[in-house]
């Protein structure tokens, strides 16, 4: 694992303040922000044109940089992205606009490193960076989720682009000798500011399941609701359940109001006289404040 602080270091444009720049924000769907950065600063450097970052209902972020003059990832090229996690900039670096953790990607390997008060490092208890992950294709896409970064709401970042890097193969040391990079954004008016947003989760319900397929007099008849929840597909397997029942205007009282092996289930007995007359019902689930439920209808037989 690559030290972060010799890049750090290897990079006095960092520590003088240079992650500050101007920033041009499009909002867009999904919770996706677009950020511009300057383009052409040097044609040798690996170029970052624009950036995008969003995040899924499960608070999974994720952070695209576009370098459209590198369309492949080479050895040479090294990676940092900041983050003020805690939207505080009195905290964390303060070389580095109060950044409190940065992830590095280099040789092929993403790593994820927090600020300590004196340098980013890895210790005991710091995040384990299991959903830490990285796919390159005109750009480099990395996919966090936010609870490894102090479950931030809301951040502010920049990055860096480094070519040109080597390793000496006496030292095995960072050689920035011939290096180029970019930053973005690149001067002068603070990190980009990006805030995670969910859509509070629901219940969905699945599927409604009659049993037998049409009410029947004198028999009983049972519906079946299963429901998820919209955010992790997780199907409830408790919670309250409630059945109302009608033929005609005579209300029937539920002989099952639970939930069975992942359903909520409810079950009626059919009078003997409703042949022909009209079974309405409903079959609802409460689980953790959330709620899903469904009608039905059909001529008993």
């Amino acid at each position: 694992m690559l030290a972060i602080a010799v890049a750090v270091v290897a990079l006095p444009t960092i520590a003088s303040g240079a992650l500050s720049g101007a920033s041009t924000l499009a909002a867009a769907a999904s919770n996706t922000t677009s950020y511009q950065d300057s383009s052409g600063e040097n044609p040798a450097a690996p170029d970052i044109t624009t950036l995008t970052v969003s995040n899924n209902d499960v608070s999974v972020i994720s952070f695209k940089i576009n370098i459209p003059n590198r369309p492949q990832l080479t050895q040479d090229m090294l990676f940092l992205l900041f983050a003020d996690t805690d939207a505080n900039p009195q905290t964390g670096d303060p070389e580095s606009l109060g950044a409190d953790y940065v992830i590095q990607v280099f040789g092929g390997e993403a790593a994820l490193f927090r600020w300590d008060g004196s340098d980013f490092t890895r210790r005991a208890g710091d995040p384990p960076a299991t959903s830490l992950i990285f796919a390159y294709q005109s750009g480099l896409t990395i996919t966090i989720s936010a609870a490894e970064l102090g479950n931030t709401k809301r951040f502010g970042f920049a990055a860096i682009v480094i070519g040109g890097v080597a390793i000496d193969p006496v030292t095995s040391d960072l050689d920035f000798t011939n290096s180029v990079s970019d930053v973005a954004p690149a001067a002068g008016a603070g990190l980009y500011q990006y805030e995670v947003k969910i859509t509070p989760p629901t219940l969905v319900v699945r599927k409604l399941a009659p049993t037998p397929a049409k009410p029947t007099a004198g028999k009983a008849f049972t519906l079946r609701l299963v429901a998820a929840r919209s955010d992790t597909g997780a199907v409830v397997q408790n919670g309250k359940v409630s059945c109302v029942g009608r033929v005609g205007n005579a209300r029937l009282k539920a002989q099952v109001q639970r939930v069975v092996a992942g359903a909520a289930t409810c079950t009626w007995k059919i009078p003997a006289k409703a042949k022909r007359k009209t079974f309405r019902g409903s079959v609802a689930v409460v689980f953790e404040g959330l709620k899903a439920s469904q009608g039905y209808a059909s001529k008993v037989r």
